[in-house]
């Protein structure tokens, strides 16, 4: 079909809200990030460590990862509650690619310039500016220039011997109130996120591959044919 530049007439299931909704939050800023469960084993006499050093360690952290493949489990609790699983592939500067294969399919893909929100089941494509600085957008945190993060976020590291932070946007127009990010072995092992209407989205990744060669293919996306698209 041609170019749309309204909303197309198909109404997407419940089911499909929650994944669109979670997954479109997690790129755009909509879902901020709590403290991950692993926070809860840590020693309550543990001192954190101060701001400057925290952000120091997180940009080394992020830094070290060039690129990065895995598979996620994404679970969200609230309004919209769900539990999906797929794949994502990060590659600096500015790629990133996060597919849901179950219990529906959806592809979000985004190289710095724009971003394409495609869902299989609705034949729908949306195309969106994306902002290549990290400013709200949490999940590209893994994809953007670490160096910047601090201009955008206050990170704390509440244990300091545990490579755990949360993460506070500074600017008063963000929609999420914080994000929080788990490394193990220098591997960010898992994001957990809590938006200003009180739902919780847990992302775990697991078979992770770390400074992997990525094709440039996998940043790009083309609408299949009969799909609906919608320009924002």
């Amino acid at each position: 079909m041609t170019l749309l530049t309204k909303q197309v007439s198909k109404q997407p299931t419940l089911k499909q809200k929650v994944m669109s909704g979670a997954l479109t939050g997690i790129l755009m800023g909509s879902l901020g990030v709590a403290a991950p469960m692993v926070a809860l084993t840590q020693s309550a006499t543990a001192a954190p460590a101060d701001n400057l050093v925290a952000a120091k360690r997180l940009n080394k952290l992020l830094d070290n990862t060039k690129s990065m493949t895995a598979d996620f489990t994404q679970t969200t609790k609230g309004a919209r509650s769900g539990t999906f699983q797929g794949s994502m592939s990060v590659q600096r500067p500015n790629n990133f690619r996060w597919e849901t294969k179950s219990p529906s399919e959806q592809l979000i893909v985004a190289n710095g310039n724009s971003m394409w929100i495609y869902d299989k089941d609705l034949e729908q494509a949306t195309k969106q500016g994306v902002d290549a600085q990290v400013g709200n957008t949490p999940a590209l945190l893994l994809s953007g220039d670490p160096n910047k993060i601090d201009k955008n976020f206050k990170i704390t590291q509440p244990y300091s011997n545990k490579n755990y932070y949360v993460l506070y946007p500074k600017s008063d127009s963000a929609s999420f109130k914080s994000l929080s990010m788990s490394f193990n072995g220098g591997k960010p092992v898992m994001m957990v996120l809590n938006d200003t209407l009180g739902q919780t989205t847990s992302i775990k990744f697991n078979n992770i591959k770390m400074n992997p060669s990525i094709s440039s293919s996998q940043f790009k996306f083309t609408p299949p044919a009969g799909v609906d698209v919608i320009n924002q």
